[in-house]
């Protein structure tokens, strides 16, 4: 890093490490995520205390930063320490929000709550020894006390009347009850894992975390759930625009978007119908991928997938380094694995640790699938591998130590960092990486997102449905509304396509961020291709590319200006 840890930060930078370490003391899942703290042994306090505390330590960082700009007087600071700046009062800001608004109280649905943290946390620990698995042992030991904190703030949301829709309550409670499903549940299944000589220990723990899962299952059936009836899936405009600026560190206009949104949705479906003519002539996209699901190149066996992705992945950043990119030693490594039962449908990445002492991985959920068509895999593992997830979070690993830990890690939004995953996608299509079977994966890729806008912010707001839909025409959006039409023009199996409506009305705000986060990134790329140009100069991609790597977290609002100057 670029400094030490200090209790008296002098500049942002230090001012916003000193940050992560008091969040890695308040919640241990920080610590754990980050890989800086391997012998963490506590689980995450969820309860309003909790919450609480986490909202003081975030005004109190803004107090000082008040303090540092002050003393910085008229000068200020420089370019470096004023963008970590302008992010931490944007994180923050909106995080102190959310906290006033009550938003975090409702924190049930189907892809990231702390119910799913609270599991995915082992995941991330080390467990190479004995003394990791020790480790391991104590934490799932007080599993049970993290999801009883989490119960408090469940119970002062629903003593407030603030709850999650009824439909996030009822996902959950059926993932709840898949991890404890089987002749082992997932947790003992885990355990198993580790040496002889804490087996008593490890089995005592996984009884009691098995256990917790069972007791929250049971809580959520027959007392939040009923609390929660009459809470609508919509969110309303309000909510809707407070996330749009927590997932996107930008404020939108939701008519334009939702406009935008529209018009990507027809112009990747007319190249869609374009392709399918080529792969089964006289069929429609959506035929089109079913006779792929049927008759295109597939891999057999899970493990068999695993090693397929793996070697993709290799295969990219042999190609790519010194091409379009200039890759690092530390960040060539990446692991694909198989996503735990009981997951979200999409695919996943997790971040390596900042010392790389963790590698980062692909997560892909099989759904109990044994064949795998490759066209609906290559361009997804652009995405979340190689250049996308793995080349930015790990560049941003190594790049830590010249800014600082919170800009690579804790302070990134979701539209930066999924928008640069989807512009990944699209420049994998522009160096022609795709046959016609993998562009047509690619393409239904892309109008997942762009259809994501649209139903996103209809179900949300409310919205009309396009008098030229080909669906629901002039009718209000529903979630089955959103769901026919979702099915009608992707390949995705009809259950993938459930989890992400249902991610969608739990998740307000954070679908929209692909397409938006892409924009934002082309739009940069193109302004300083112009702007080099207009100076007679060719313009340098793999060097653009690399320094736009290793700018750290922005939030969208600034990104584009940001990129352009680059």
């Amino acid at each position: 890093m670029s400094n030490e840890f200090s209790q008296n930060p002098e500049t942002p930078r230090q001012l916003a490490d000193h940050f992560v370490e008091a969040l890695c003391d308040l919640d241990p899942t920080v610590g754990t995520m980050l890989g800086m703290r391997p012998d963490e042994d506590r689980m995450p306090d969820y309860s309003p205390t909790a919450l609480n505390a986490r909202a003081e330590l975030g005004q109190r960082i803004l107090n000082q930063l008040d303090e540092l700009e002050a003393a910085a007087g008229e000068q200020g600071f420089n370019e470096l320490e004023q963008r970590c700046a302008d992010l931490l009062r944007d994180r923050i800001g909106v995080e102190l929000e959310v906290h006033e608004s009550g938003e975090n109280l409702r924190v049930v649905r189907n892809i990231a709550s702390p119910i799913h943290t609270a599991r995915s946390l082992f995941l991330l620990m080390p467990q190479e020894t004995d003394q990791n698995w020790a480790v391991i042992a104590r934490r799932l030991g007080q599993f049970s006390a993290s999801y009883a904190s989490l119960r408090e703030t469940l119970e002062e949301g629903r003593r407030r009347g603030i709850t999650s829709a009824p439909l996030q309550v009822e996902t959950v409670i059926g993932q709840l009850q898949e991890w404890l499903e089987g002749d082992e549940t997932w947790f003992h299944q885990f355990a198993a894992k580790g040496p002889e000589a804490l087996s008593r220990q490890l089995q005592e723990a996984a009884d009691d975390a098995a256990a917790a899962v069972a007791e929250m299952r049971d809580y959520l059936q027959q007392t939040y759930l009923p609390a929660a009836e009459g809470t609508p899936n919509a969110v309303g405009r309000e909510r809707y625009l407070l996330n749009t600026r927590r997932f996107m560190g930008a404020s939108i206009d939701p008519e334009e978007v939702y406009a935008w949104g529209w018009a990507e949705y027809k112009r990747i479906y007319a190249e869609m119908c374009e392709l399918a003519e080529q792969i089964k002539p006289g069929s429609t996209p959506v035929e089109a991928m079913a006779w792929l699901d049927k008759n295109g190149r597939r891999v057999e066996g899970v493990e068999e997938v695993r090693s397929w992705l793996q070697q993709m992945m290799d295969t990219a950043i042999e190609e790519l380094d010194g091409t379009h990119f200039d890759i690092a030693e530390p960040i060539k490594t990446v692991e694909a694995m198989i996503a735990p039962s009981g997951s979200a449908a999409a695919p996943y990445y997790t971040r390596p640790a900042v010392d790389f002492s963790r590698p980062g991985r692909t997560w892909l959920p099989t759904l109990g699938r044994t064949e795998f068509p490759i066209y609906d895999l290559v361009s997804t593992w652009y995405h979340e591998g190689v250049p996308g997830h793995h080349l930015q979070f790990a560049q941003w690993a190594y790049k830590s130590k010249d800014l600082s830990v919170y800009q690579t890690t804790l302070g990134s939004s979701s539209g930066m960092t999924e928008g640069w995953a989807l512009y990944s996608e699209r420049l994998m299509d522009e160096l022609g990486y795709f046959d016609p079977e993998e562009r047509m994966g690619y393409l239904d890729a892309q109008i997942l997102r762009a259809i994501r806008v649209v139903i996103d912010l209809g179900m949300h707001l409310e919205l009309t449905v396009p008098e030229d839909s080909p669906i629901g025409a002039g009718q209000t959006w529903t979630r089955e509304l959103a769901e026919e039409f979702l099915n009608a023009h992707t390949g995705s199996p009809a259950e993938f396509v459930t989890s992400e409506i249902i991610r969608y009305l739990g998740w307000p705000g954070q679908a929209i961020s692909y397409k938006l986060g892409e924009r934002a990134w082309l739009n940069g790329r193109e302004a300083a291709r112009k702007a080099t140009e207009s100076r007679g100069e060719s313009f340098d991609l793999k060097a653009w590319h690399m320094q736009a790597l290793s700018i750290g977290a922005l939030g969208l609002d600034d990104l584009e200006e940001t990129l352009a100057k680059l």
